[in-house]
């Protein structure tokens, strides 16, 4: 309960604060009227979004709803792992890409939704899949989905008010008013699609590192998660993935190659970023630690020795005795 309601105050803080930065961004660009259509904008399309997140994630990223035959392996791992959690069963859907991936959506557990690729399904073995899966459904009960949307939809919204800015900067006319806001329509430009990103990034990072904890708590099975996500950080590094192939993993079947990403504006939803540069590993602000600090998922190696960490503190309890 008091999860649950933690999950509300922050959710309500995300809409504030991005919403802030949309009236922000209209003032700078439009002046004061622009800044009322963008306030009444902003309530409108965050009353949009949450009744329509899961109609808006799975349009956008092609997914297709599963009949009640197909995908029976699928079907059976969501639906015990549901009732572990004492969540209602969710939907399910299919994204037919080679990408191995996985998103849940919905405004709460009664309205949730979980889409995997076909990729996934055919990468992973029953108990990475049970991994990444539990990992999902944490994210249905601790409230993240709608979050997710919502944040996408909102940092969307002020990244388009931003082109109009540029548009705006470079063809609106020369006179001195517009010489003299020129400060105001950079950082139009620049600085509010940022401060979104960050705020974006921030909400997104600090879920990803909770649904871990949450679905390796359900599973009983921190290793699951942290091979699940060794084999979707392989798919974006062939010289990682034929040495893991060397080594015997993926017997199941050869990881598909990198294909062009998913739906980027929904990245945040998926278990593993589905933009190529976010996958690569991060060491210091060089290379691919430029890259992480804007990327919408912690780098997975933290996530992994996370897991791995978790997995060594379950063995280490004492088993108790019964009386």
């Amino acid at each position: 309960m008091g999860n649950t309601f933690s999950n509300t105050l922050k959710t309500f803080a995300l809409l504030a604060t991005l919403g802030a930065i949309l009236v922000a961004v209209g003032w700078l660009v439009g002046g004061s009227q622009l800044a009322v259509i963008a306030f009444v904008f902003a309530i409108v399309m965050n009353g949009f979004v949450y009744w329509n997140s899961d109609k808006l994630a799975l349009k956008a990223n092609g997914a297709r709803e599963l009949g009640p035959d197909e995908e029976p392996r699928l079907r059976q791992i969501v639906s015990e792992l549901a009732r572990r959690a004492g969540l209602p069963m969710p939907r399910l859907y299919i994204v037919d890409r080679p990408e191995p991936n996985a998103f849940a959506t919905g405004r709460d557990p009664e309205h949730s939704a979980v889409a995997v690729t076909t990729g996934i399904l055919q990468l992973m073995d029953d108990r990475e899949l049970t991994g990444v899966l539990a990992h999902e459904l944490s994210h249905v009960k601790n409230r993240d989905t709608l979050v997710g949307t919502i944040a996408a939809t909102v940092a969307g919204a002020v990244s388009f008010l931003a082109q109009m800015a540029q548009f705006q900067m470079w063809f609106g006319g020369g006179d001195d008013e517009d010489r003299g806001n020129i400060l105001g329509l950079l950082a139009a430009i620049i600085l509010a699609p940022i401060a979104a990103l960050i705020v974006q990034l921030a909400v997104s990072r600090g879920r990803e590192y909770g649904a871990d904890t949450s679905g390796a708590t359900l599973t009983g099975d921190p290793e699951g998660l942290a091979s699940a996500l060794e084999k979707l950080e392989a798919t974006h590094q062939p010289g990682l993935l034929a040495r893991m192939q060397g080594r015997g993993w993926g017997r199941r079947q050869q990881a598909p190659a990198p294909q062009p990403a998913l739906n980027p504006a929904f990245a945040a939803l998926y278990i593993g970023s589905p933009l190529a540069g976010d996958a690569a590993p991060s060491s210091g602000l060089s290379g691919g630690g430029r890259r992480s600090l804007f990327s919408t998922h912690p780098p997975i190696a933290e996530r992994v020795a996370r897991l791995r960490a978790m997995r060594v503190n379950m063995l280490s309890r004492p088993i108790p005795r019964g009386g």
